[in-house]
């Protein structure tokens, strides 16, 4: 418990710094903001405010599956009824920043409300603070229910796409966990 209060602590001190560090980055790289993964899923960092018609416009968003914790967003990107007013519904699951692992029950909710946008035809952007852990780490486990692909395998997908994501080894834990119970109704 010590552990996760001082991690948690931690990724607050950092988010600041490292929020300046990827706005700095995409500017000065040729770092994106966001990638299309497939037809329904885009991940990426925080969508400011300003991004918001462009992710509803150009890219048919009408979901977010948000994977910060509320101090992350507060300040930049849009709350659920800013959201709702553009038509497009958030969903929050909450992780912390840096060495923060969705739970089993967050990935299968993450999923549950990608599918059903994907049955729409809707867009869904999936967010954390860079697009490199929290969200990648809940686009593979989507992956992986659409595609019936190993956790490893969607992560090479992901990489390929958006090379600077790193899925730490807690994170890459929960989606072996989460393949081993989705991979059983697989097989049924």
């Amino acid at each position: 418990m010590v552990l996760s209060v001082a991690a948690a602590a931690a990724a607050r001190l950092a988010f600041y710094p490292s929020l300046l560090y990827n706005v700095v980055l995409e500017k000065v790289s040729s770092r994106k903001w966001f990638h299309r993964i497939d037809e329904t899923i885009l991940v990426g960092a925080l969508p400011f405010r300003g991004m918001s018609q462009q992710l509803v416009e150009e890219e048919n968003v009408r979901g977010v599956i948000t994977m910060n914790e509320e101090y992350e967003t507060w300040l930049w990107c849009n709350t659920a009824e800013e959201w709702q007013a553009l038509g497009v519904e958030q969903l929050r699951l909450s992780t912390v920043d840096l060495t923060g692992v969705p739970t089993l029950e967050n990935l299968e909710k993450g999923v549950k409300f990608a599918l059903k946008h994907r049955q729409h035809g809707n867009s869904v952007y999936i967010h954390c603070k860079a697009g490199r852990s929290r969200s990648p780490t809940m686009a593979a486990a989507y992956l992986i229910v659409v595609n019936k692909w190993s956790p490893q395998e969607a992560i090479r997908f992901l990489a390929n796409i958006r090379p600077h994501i790193l899925v730490r080894q807690g994170q890459l834990q929960a989606l072996e966990k989460f393949y081993c119970t989705e991979s059983k109704q697989w097989r049924g």
